[in-house]
């Protein structure tokens, strides 16, 4: 393992974030009051409760994930998107470093980005309303998980992009629809049949669902099926990533 140049790569991705730090923190932290103030004031004025939990901390958990997810692909492809677009990638492929700790670069700067803006989101909602995490170490584990399997789907969007807008399909079209469809702002067992039953083939709930175990001890699904469907998603995409770099897919063209 070549680990200076999985910390160059991490330490170039990471400056690129800190230079727009401002942007980057006041976006997730206005995008939370709205929620809170439209989700938490409007909607929470009309559902006092979710499962005796305050609609107010219900949603923490998946105003949390959906940032996750979207930071995480976002961050993710593109930062391994515009060393293709700019010719740059070839130094990473002659260079003597491996597709795992190219990987592990991009990946793991992209995940750090997506929790600290997620713990940015979590202080901000201790403003509006009091959360109380009943399993911190298991939230952790959840949050780490989360970000590290989206980072790796928004590496492969990346390498699979062509131009800038093929960046947003997948995000825009696939991810932020399963997310609101995935119980971020609902219990899934408050769905009608047999939509309560179809809302349970959405990979997102699972995670959303173990991420808010972690916080109240409730869960639509269980919560080993949650943490085997996340490890389930990081193997499928790392072997992903190694058959891209081996065959040279998308990168050499």
């Amino acid at each position: 393992m070549n680990w200076p140049s999985v910390r160059a790569i991490f330490h170039h991705e990471m400056s690129r974030f800190f230079r727009t730090i401002w942007q980057s923190v006041a976006s997730p932290v206005l995008s939370t009051t709205l929620y809170f103030v439209v989700f938490g004031a409007a909607i929470g004025g009309r559902i006092q409760s979710v499962e005796g939990i305050p609609y107010g901390a219900f949603i923490v958990p998946g105003l949390m994930m959906l940032t996750v997810l979207q930071q995480s692909v976002s961050n993710a492809s593109f930062g391994i998107y515009f060393p293709k677009f700019s010719g740059t990638i070839y130094e990473y492929l002659v260079a003597p470093t491996g597709w795992i700790e190219v990987a592990l670069g991009f990946v793991g700067a992209a995940a750090a980005k997506a929790i600290l803006i997620a713990v940015i989101i979590l202080l901000t909602s201790f403003f509006f309303v009091g959360v109380h995490i009943a399993h911190p170490v298991w939230m952790v584990a959840f949050l780490v998980l989360t970000a590290t399997a989206f980072s790796l789907l928004g590496f492969i969007i990346g390498l699979w992009a062509k131009n800038f807008e093929q960046l947003q399909i997948i995000p825009l079209m696939v991810i932020t629809p399963l997310v609101f469809l995935g119980g971020a702002f609902y219990s899934a067992s408050m769905l009608p049949a047999p939509w309560n039953v179809i809302a349970r083939f959405n990979p997102v709930l699972h995670l959303i669902s173990g991420f808010r175990w972690a916080f109240f001890d409730l869960a639509d699904v269980p919560v080993g099926v949650s943490l085997a469907a996340v490890g389930a998603m990081i193997v499928v995409l790392l072997a992903a990533i190694r058959w891209i770099f081996l065959t040279g897919w998308r990168l050499r063209e």
